[in-house]
């Protein structure tokens, strides 16, 4: 399939010179007339698929093992995350929107090659080995319902990934493998089937419980981690800017971002955050409910792990799970990837994006395809599925701090920004999201050992 550029873009997401056009002087989001389903189409852009991502293998694997090992105590995990990382996202898209740059390219243009070069070679590093994880379980997603050895699945699925990329175009992959995300739902279902303790889910919801202790913490960096990822940020931004590029094909037709441009991608964001942390809510408890109640409280398989949907689905449990390991992970490892080769393009002034030929960003599909394969190697040193995916998430959650002073200094540059700098709110959320993974990831190393 040649490269072209997607139209579908400019059908799902009005032009960033149409927002103000539809959008109401009262309250609401942008273009909140007309029908109900119309009205929700027109939310939905990078914002959404960044929320559907979030919720990956490795999240699925951290959260359901948080509710195996902690029960209902890490419940409040997903009402105090909900606002942390929905403003750090929407910081990144304000940031892509306003400079339409990449964070990398931000990085370039204003700061130093020494803040520079760290900044983009962690998250290389970071994306690579999560990107190698998530294709691990891909294949155990398709051994589930498949008996086929994963060492015999890990090679194709990666190479599939990589020819999809080049030569396909990652929309067209989103567009079909969003919907086997709607498995994940079934978590809600589950928690609900299991008739768990209502009074321990509102305490374990509403009143933090929190333990010094590296079995307690190590749990929630990785909670934290998979929430608020690395990733996230350098993909939201460059996709903001992919989305302002697919609109206005030439740069002397681009305009500044306006409120209402801002304003957008603000409830884009938060319904896509929303989305994650509902998700991750669920099936934290439905793992407590189901695994942690039993008294299983190690993972150490996909198939274990899908115990915690068998309240609801008794014997197709393990195709729910399945499903939702081959759907999310079928939309992160694109999103990992991609994040990285923009970043670093970004970083040394190369060509990069989606929708150019392979031929005109030949260092960008290089760098997808290079993290893709070295990535695929990880699965072959001999590390439990379930486990790696955890653990991931706890690099994420050691690596993410930094990138977050990074970010927020970025933000509230003015050279940077101008005028369209964080409000207060969210300038204390963002710093706040900050303050806390360096707080959980200095914990986990200073009671490292205990408990």
């Amino acid at each position: 399939m040649s490269k072209t550029p997607d139209q579908s873009t400019r059908q799902t997401r009005p032009s960033l010179s149409a927002l103000g056009q539809s959008t109401s002087s009262g309250s609401g989001p942008p273009g909140s007339r007309g029908r109900p389903v119309a009205r929700f189409l027109r939310l939905i852009g990078p914002g959404v698929i960044t929320g559907a991502s979030d919720d990956d293998p490795s999240g699925i694997g951290t959260y359901a093992m948080a509710g195996a090992s902690l029960g209902y105590s890490c419940l409040w995990t997903a009402l105090v995350t909900f606002p942390l990382m929905a403003a750090v996202q929407v910081i990144c898209a304000t940031i892509g929107l306003v400079t339409s740059e990449g964070l990398a390219g931000v990085l370039r243009r204003h700061y130093s090659r020494w803040l520079l070069y760290p900044v983009v070679v962690t998250l290389l590093i970071a994306n690579t080995i999560n990107a190698g994880v998530d294709i691990g379980a891909i294949a155990a997603g398709i051994n589930l319902l498949v008996p086929i050895p994963l060492e015999w699945l890990i090679v194709p699925v990666a190479l599939v990934i990589v020819a999809l990329q080049v030569w396909g175009s990652y929309r067209l992959i989103a567009r079909v493998f969003k919907w086997l995300t709607l498995a994940l739902f079934a978590y809600i279902g589950s928690a609900f089937f299991a008739r768990p303790d209502a009074g321990q889910v509102l305490q374990g919801t509403f009143i933090p419980h929190v333990r010094l202790d590296s079995a307690y913490l190590v749990v929630l960096v990785a909670i934290l981690g998979t929430t608020i990822s690395p990733y996230l940020f350098f993909w939201q931004a460059s996709q903001e800017v992919e989305e302002k590029k697919s609109v206005a094909r030439r740069w002397w037709q681009r305009r500044p971002a306006s409120e209402q441009d801002l304003e957008h991608a603000a409830w884009d964001v938060n319904l896509g955050m929303l989305f994650s942390n509902v998700v991750m809510y669920f099936i934290i408890l439905a793992s407590a409910a189901t695994l942690h109640v039993a008294g299983r409280t190690n993972i150490g398989t996909a198939a274990e792990a899908a115990e915690a949907l068998r309240p609801l689905a008794g014997a197709g449990a393990t195709i729910l799970m399945a499903l939702g390991l081959i759907g999310t992970g079928l939309l992160a490892v694109p999103i990992l990837t991609t994040s990285a080769a923009y970043a670093a393009c970004e970083a040394f002034g190369w060509k990069q994006g989606l929708d150019r030929p392979p031929h005109r960003a030949r260092e960008f599909y290089a760098i997808i395809a290079g993290a893709t394969l070295v990535g695929m190697l990880i699965n072959f040193v001999g590390i439990n599925a379930v486990d790696a995916l955890f653990w991931t998430a706890v690099l994420n959650g050691i690596l993410a701090p930094p990138l977050l002073v990074v970010i927020m200094l970025v933000a509230n540059n003015g050279t940077v920004m101008g005028a369209r700098k964080p409000g207060l709110l969210t300038n204390l959320l963002g710093w706040a999201a900050t303050v806390a993974m360096f707080a959980a990831a200095a914990g986990l190393f200073l009671t490292w050992g205990q408990g």
